[in-house]
């Protein structure tokens, strides 16, 4: 019987990856990402499951910050949700980290770096399948990488096309999707012949936990449900921030009283809705009426996929 609990659910993501005595799954989800020249042996976990921690919290999701063996500080979090400005919170959170470091006592040249991970169940960069981003400061003329310092990965789960009959042979980080995505349709024997070893095992026996266990399964469902209003009603604000932002920009376009201005209103309103810097009037009205509706266009297309 299928296990019905799904990773993603902030609830079931931390309690796997934030438990202290499930080291070896968090371990392993790094090591896919990073993918470090020496495997991470040990993680110390900073803000550990607990319970109270989804009694207070109205936020859907919840991250795991850890100090691996080699001194790395990191924060991995699951987000099923797309929002404006996510990019910029994950370098906020690095940042955030490499520099709380000067408040222990530590000299600049003892700094460690500082690496936001974040797993996305919808698409951040439409453009182009590559599924596992890597941010890292680098010189634009030379290539030339600070090391060492902030990193920011993002994983775009829903660009894997991963099939039960070759999960055996794929990548380790292919293998944690594969998990996180699909871990609700099969029962627990059939995950550990398809997902083997001590990593996958811990996690396996989380989910058990919390599907067989009366609090959890509670707890569990309550979040689900939570997700599942908070994915309503930013559906339900998008459409109405659409028709909205139509009816202005065709208002600014009417005042205008040129295809031009129709197009440009509309396009700012777009950008609102999706949280995008706006173009600037004169900007706009600079481009060809071919170049507008092909902005237009690919605005639209972003914002019926993200009420998909």
């Amino acid at each position: 019987m299928p296990l019905g609990i799904r990773p993603m659910v902030d609830f079931a993501f931390k309690k796997i990856f934030g438990t202290p005595a499930n080291k070896q799954a968090l371990i392993s989800l790094i090591d896919a990402v990073l993918q470090p020249r020496t495997p991470i042996t040990d993680v110390q976990i900073l803000n550990p499951f607990n319970y109270k921690e989804f009694e207070e919290s109205k936020e859907i999701a919840l991250d795991v910050r850890c100090q691996d063996s080699s001194g790395r500080w990191l924060n991995v979090e699951m987000q099923v949700g797309a929002y404006a400005g996510m990019l910029q919170r994950l370098v906020y959170y690095a940042a955030s980290m490499y520099a709380s470091q000067l408040a222990t006592g530590v000299q600049y040249i003892e700094l460690s770096p500082a690496i936001s991970i974040c797993f996305l169940n919808h698409l951040l960069f439409r453009q182009g399948d590559q599924a596992h981003h890597r941010f890292r400061l680098t010189d634009t003329e030379s290539g030339r990488v600070l090391e060492e310092t902030i990193e920011v990965h993002t994983v775009e789960l829903p660009k894997y096309n991963l099939e039960e009959e070759t999960i055996s042979h794929a990548s380790r980080l292919e293998q944690w999707v594969f998990f996180l995505r699909n871990a609700q349709d099969y029962d627990g024997a059939t995950l550990r012949r398809l997902l083997p070893g001590i990593e996958f095992d811990q996690a396996i026996k989380t989910i058990e936990i919390i599907a067989a266990k009366t609090e959890d399964r509670h707890m569990y469902d309550a979040r689900e449900k939570a997700i599942l209003d908070f994915k309503f009603a930013i559906s339900g604000a998008r459409r109405e921030g659409l028709e909205e932002g139509m009816q202005k920009g065709l208002q600014k376009g009417l005042q205008k009283g040129r295809s031009e201005g129709k197009l440009a209103g509309t396009i700012q309103a777009l950008q609102q809705v999706l949280g995008d810097p706006v173009t600037p009037d004169e900007e706009l009205m600079a481009k060809a009426p071919a170049t507008l509706e092909a902005m237009a266009a690919e605005l639209q297309q972003r914002i019926r996929a993200r009420g998909e």
